[in-house]
Parts: structure tokens; sequence; C-alpha cells
């Protein structure tokens, strides 16, 4: 009897602990759907590397949960948000990774109407039941407005707030394969950041859907 208590005891102290990790407040922690869906441009294409070295291909094979890489080289925000619905929102998304906002600064699209467009996508998303990841694509004192933007969006939807995924990147030759997109060692250091913000979220997911079976 004491054997079984100890076994319960043990059992509620992992499952608290996986559910402890995932410290703010998620917005559709429940989420019912299926897939991680990589949302984004360039980054998330993958350009720069070889078929499958992309960093939604690199996360597929840290994850137990199938990923689709919905990204368009060159897309901006304006774009990505006109194909949300059948990119995004058609493929029964248990996750959305949002990605974009580099393309909009390279084209001089206005920092507010970049703003309205992530945000419109994170509103979308979650009124589909989905959780939403935004992706801080930040490095330099450029885009440090941006930083600020990606992170205000998140803390006022609920989203999960990935930082400065291009940190230490962006700088470095050895992980890049032009002036500005990583090479396959970037991509899976990416891959790797993202896979660490997620992984509570997706734990606690899990454990949520086991409850109720």
């Amino acid at each position: 009897m004491r054997k079984i208590n100890l076994i319960s005891y043990l059992i509620i102290i992992v499952i608290i602990s996986l559910i402890g990790c995932a410290k703010k407040e998620i917005k559709n922690i429940d989420s019912k759907g299926k897939n991680i869906i990589c949302f984004g441009n360039s980054l998330t294409v993958g350009y720069g590397a070889q078929p499958g070295q992309d960093y939604p291909s690199l996360l597929a094979k840290l994850i137990s949960f199938p990923v689709i890489n919905a990204g368009i080289d060159g897309d901006t925000s304006i774009e990505g948000l006109r194909r949300i619905k059948t990119d995004v929102l058609d493929r029964d998304p248990l996750l959305v990774i949002i990605e974009f906002g580099g393309n909009d600064f390279l084209r001089k699209i206005s920092y507010e109407e970049t703003a309205k467009n992530i945000e419109e996508m994170v509103k979308l998303i979650h009124a589909h039941g989905a959780m939403v990841a935004i992706v801080d694509i930040s490095a330099t004192f450029i885009l440090d407005k941006y930083h600020q933007m990606f992170l205000d969006i998140a803390k006022r939807n609920q989203a999960i707030f990935i930082p400065g995924i291009l940190k230490g990147i962006i700088a470095n030759p050895d992980l890049k394969s032009d002036f500005i997109h990583p090479n396959a060692q970037g991509y899976s250091l990416i891959a790797q950041r993202i896979y660490r913000a997620i992984l509570p979220y997706l734990n606690k997911n899990t454990l949520l859907r086991e409850s109720k079976r």
C-alpha cells in the first residue's frame, strides 16, 4: 500500500513540475488541433540551406507532433494575412509559430501596419482554437523597436513569446549563408531555441488531453 501511494505521489510531482514549467498563462492551452504550423517568410522556408535543413524540419525531429512549413520566401505580414485561412486555419493547427516582420522592414511597410497585421493573425488563430507563438527576429539595434512590438502583442493576447532567435547568428559568418539568412547550423540553433520555448506548453497540452480521456 505504501509503495502504491509513493508511486502515485511521484506521478503527481512529475505532472505538477511539467505544468509548472509553463508559467505564463497561454490562450488555448487546451487546443485540440493536430499540427504545429510554422508560418512566416524566408527564415521559415529555410532559405540558404538544403531541403530538410530548415528550422521546421529540424523542429519536427525534436517533438512528437506533425510540423508543417507554411513559409513563403519574400512574404510580408500583408501577404501572410491574406493566406492565413488556407495555409494555417484550414490545416488543423494545434500551435502556430508566427515569424514575420523582416520583409516589412526591408520594404518600408510602416511599423504600425506590421503590428496591426501580426496582431490580427494572432486573433484569427486564437478564434480558431489554436495556441500562438510569436517569434522575435530582432537581433540588432535596427530592429529593437520590433522586439518590443512582438513582446507587447504576445502579452496582450496571451501568446508565447520567443525572443532573439537570431541572436549570435546574424553577426556570425559561420552560421549564415548570406548577409541575412542562416545556414544549416544557424537553422539548427533556431530550431533548438523554438523547441525549448514551446515544449512546456506542448507538455501541458498533452497532460490536459490525457486527463480528459
